[in-house]
């Protein structure tokens, strides 16, 4: 803790109205959100990392809101009902952050998203197209009509091997993740919201109507707290139904002529991957080690990247000679319930957590609806 701080430090820099720990997607948006509600508000934004540290700027990039496969599966656990509302909150969030930023800020592309099945899929390819008119008019009200269609003309054109089937998804896109974060930390520094990195919280003590945060550079005062570190929220939080997921991720060097364009899904949304800059981005494989990939600590295992490897060179670059360019995680948050943790954990200190792995397309929504729980509490 520094210890040289003085009298004009302390008063201006370690004293706020409301303090968001984290600043991925759901801090940034909870605090751009009270600051254009309540201007006057004084607001710090608390990041450990050097950037945002946990899944804002690892993830893969994806604007979805689950395949075909992921629907059955959380059809199944909060009901038909249940899952048009856990739809129309994605959605609702992907049109929330892209009328905050702007696609160009994103780099939004809808080319649409495709959910391969290989020759081994017969039975679960059978119950997925037998749910496309289900999901269709399911979901129809809430992102337009006819999502999903079969789209096996595609397979060759991509260069797949292995694959017979495909379900395409028209709403499906990708975004750019750094342009975002860094778009939405330029527009929280616009709106005169402070953020300072490298500061990592201990503690939140509350004392005489403050709360206190303890942090590896000091002790910072304010009125309302927002932790926002999905994953991370245990060590604040402790008694929430928060699991950590790490997701290994791998980015080929740049492929000429690259065939593939668009979002993928394979193996019920545990395999992931994309095109970008004449590259593929591939990611998944925690289904292969559920108990070592419930951590949150970064790196990568022998077993998830030898499967992601086979994955590339026999189903999707089959024929095409590639390099591995670089390779990451993240750290995700999962629970027992699908809808994220928005709540008043203590009196004056909330919490915004657990997307699900859907961050970018719940975390805007996330944000802004603790930002409002919070305004109701000033």
């Amino acid at each position: 803790m520094s210890s040289n701080l003085s009298y004009w430090e302390k008063s201006t820099f370690f004293n706020f109205d409301v303090v968001v720990i984290g600043s991925g997607i759901v801090g940034l948006n909870a605090a751009i959100h009270l600051k254009k509600a309540l201007p006057l508000l004084k607001i710090l934004v608390l990041e450990r990392g050097f950037l945002p540290s946990g899944a804002s700027t690892k993830n893969a990039g994806f604007a979805c809101f689950g395949s075909i496969s992921e629907l059955i599966e959380q059809e199944g656990i909060c009901g038909t009902d249940g899952l048009m509302l856990l739809i129309e909150k994605r959605w609702k969030g992907l049109l929330k952050l892209r009328a905050l930023l702007g696609d160009e800020k994103l780099d939004y592309k809808q080319y649409g998203g495709f959910e391969l099945f290989t020759n081994d899929d017969d039975a679960l390819t059978e119950q997925c197209v037998s749910k496309i008119e289900h999901y269709n008019q399911l979901i129809s009200p809430i992102v337009g009509s006819q999502a999903f269609c079969i789209a096996n003309n595609k397979i060759d054109s991509f260069g797949f091997k292995n694959v017979k089937n495909l379900i395409y998804n028209q709403y499906e896109a990708q975004i750019d993740t750094g342009k975002m974060m860094f778009n939405l930390i330029q527009l929280a520094q616009s709106l005169q919201i402070f953020i300072l990195n490298n500061c990592e919280v201990a503690e939140i003590i509350s004392d005489d109507n403050q709360e206190i945060i303890i942090t590896n550079q000091g002790r910072f005062y304010c009125k309302r707290v927002i932790v926002t570190t999905n994953a991370f929220v245990k060590s604040l939080l402790p008694g929430l139904d928060v699991e950590p997921g790490r997701g290994q991720v791998l980015i080929t060097k740049p492929i000429r002529n690259l065939k593939i364009e668009g979002t993928f899904h394979y193996d019920k949304g545990f395999y992931y991957f994309r095109n970008i800059n004449d590259r593929v981005l591939l990611g998944g494989g925690r289904n292969l080690d559920f108990k070592t990939e419930e951590t949150t600590a970064f790196g990568q295992t022998a077993v998830v990247q030898k499967a992601l490897e086979t994955l590339l060179r026999q189903t999707i670059l089959p024929d095409t000679h590639f390099e591995i360019d670089e390779r990451w995680s993240g750290i995700m948050a999962f629970g027992k319930y699908l809808e994220p943790i928005i709540t008043e954990a203590k009196p004056n200190v909330f919490c915004a957590a657990r997307c699900n792995g859907m961050g970018i397309a719940m975390g805007s929504q996330t944000g802004t609806d603790a930002a409002e729980l919070v305004m109701k509490s000033l």
